[in-house]
């Protein structure tokens, strides 16, 4: 990992455990620690960026904190993997790429979920 890598990797870390309220009722929460490196979490970094609505459903994840193995197609292999992410209740697995990218990923996806809400007028998951 360069300097930059090393930088976004202690700036998620130090989100652990953080909780940030949002207008209308949202809010987001964050976990992330390292971990030995292993064939689940090969990146050595466990994490569990979440985005709640005012009733305190989570409406959207991305985290590596369980197993998710995708429904596989007719003939298709099996891949179980862990890092992947919550939209509501569809789950796709997600590429973690490095630490400032899953941030950018997950503030991006929080973005675009809340816009999506309040142009609805839906502000909850349910």
């Amino acid at each position: 990992m360069g300097a930059s890598s090393d930088a976004s990797l202690e700036m998620l870390l130090d989100l652990h455990g953080i909780v940030y309220r949002l207008d209308l009722g949202f809010w987001v929460k964050f976990e992330a620690y390292l971990v030995p490196p292993n064939e689940h979490i090969p990146h050595g970094v466990s994490y569990s960026l979440t985005l709640h609505d005012a009733g305190n459903h989570r409406i959207f994840g991305i985290d590596n904190v369980h197993a998710y193995a995708p429904k596989n197609k007719r003939f298709g292999g099996r891949k179980t993997t862990w890092d992947h992410s919550h939209n509501r209740e569809r789950v796709t697995p997600y590429e973690f790429e490095s630490a400032a990218q899953l941030l950018s990923d997950f503030w991006q996806g929080v973005e675009e979920i809340i816009s999506r809400l309040n142009t609805s007028g839906d502000k909850s998951c349910r």
